[in-house]
């Protein structure tokens, strides 16, 4: 669906190279007021160059950058309005958690009255109202990357920048940051850009995810659209766990898997090419009673085996038809208590059409 509203961030055509390598190729994006846009990908795929273009810490070979209406292709980052957050929080261990804070409005000449109650209305905001006389090296993990956060934002930048925030800190920490930081970005409504390997991550805080690989943008959507509507099968593959299988592509929207006939989604190879089938282990759906609504891509599998994994079981099937391949299937507790699964049974399984997705096997 076309957007009409005017991009704060607007980047065109942008090329990154170093020396013979090529960093980023072709990229073009926009970016609006107020979003919170992740860019995702695996190591080496281009997400923190493409943030470092953007912050002018490295100056893109060729493209444009836009903020706000104004071209910053080549201004230098002292001239660009934003604030940026790095994996290693990068503060300074000789000064204060106020004085770290503060950094930047001395630097741009506000009054020592100014710069308290700055200072003080920040620490309030990232929950460290007391930890001002502190010295970096005295905080948690998480404490000093909120001060990060609070430098980050001293000046009230347009365009708020994180570099793998929370990368460097433990899972349980982690997870609660990242519900703070999405809260403070919305009550504040600046936009930011974060970069992430972290698929989990993009999904719980991005408004729109960037999945990138080999220095090219393979999708830009909502986490919803990128998790349900891949466009390839890197995103599909990339972005949580996925059933694969490869098969032949038939007429009226069916692929052959083995022996099996299945019905799919509307592929994106033509009939007769090889494709590859995918289908997320949650979306494995038990059958629980004959006769029900789901009438095609039925089977009975066996179970081969089981992981208990808290919220749900995990459960590894095989079916004779399917051959050599094995089908990850997600089940609630509700539910495996109920079909009493256990290794070595049978359960009646469906694939429904609109979840199997297929992909063309020449694209990796």
């Amino acid at each position: 669906m076309k957007d009409d509203r005017q991009p704060y961030l607007r980047i065109r055509d942008l090329l990154k190279k170093f020396g013979n390598f090529t960093a980023l190729q072709d990229i073009s994006l926009d970016v609006f007021d107020g979003e919170f846009v992740c860019f995702l990908g695996p190591s080496g795929c281009g997400k923190t160059t493409l943030l470092r273009a953007v912050a002018g810490l490295d100056i893109q070979t060729a493209g444009s950058i836009e903020q706000a209406g104004k071209d910053i292709s080549t201004l230098p980052p002292s001239e660009r309005d934003f604030g940026i957050v790095f994996q290693s929080y990068a503060l300074f261990p000789n000064l204060t958690v106020q004085r770290n804070v503060a950094y930047g409005l001395e630097n741009a000449g506000a009054s020592k009255a100014e710069i308290t109650k700055r200072v003080g209305e920040l620490l309030n905001l990232v929950g460290l109202p007391d930890q001002g006389p502190k010295y970096p090296a005295q905080l948690s993990g998480g404490q000093q990357q909120r001060v990060a956060l609070a430098r980050a934002l001293a000046t009230s930048p347009g365009l708020l920048l994180l570099d793998e925030p929370l990368s460097a800190l433990d899972a349980k920490v982690r997870v609660h940051l990242r519900h703070e930081v999405k809260m403070l970005q919305e009550q504040l409504g600046v936009t930011t850009i974060m970069v992430t390997h972290d698929q989990e991550e993009a999904l719980a805080m991005a408004d729109r995810i960037v999945v990138m690989n080999h220095g090219v943008i393979e999708q830009v959507g909502t986490p919803t659209e990128i998790y349900r509507e891949p466009v390839n099968l890197f995103v599909a593959d990339f972005i949580g766990e996925m059933n694969q299988f490869h098969g032949e592509v038939k007429k009226g929207d069916k692929v052959r898997v083995g022996d099996l006939l299945l019905a799919c989604n509307p592929a994106g190879p033509s009939a007769g090419e090889t494709g590859i089938a995918t289908i997320r282990p949650e979306d494995v759906v038990p059958v629980e009673t004959v006769g029900g609504t789901l009438e095609k891509n039925v089977l009975q599998a066996d179970v081969e085996e089981l992981e208990f994994l808290g919220s749900f079981w995990r459960a590894w099937l095989v079916h004779s038809k399917l051959g050599d391949n094995g089908l990850k299937a997600n089940f609630s507790i509700n539910a495996a208590r109920r079909l009493s699964l256990g290794a070595g049974k049978k359960v009646k399984i469906a694939l429904p059409p609109e979840r199997l997705r297929v992909f063309s096997a020449k694209r990796q």
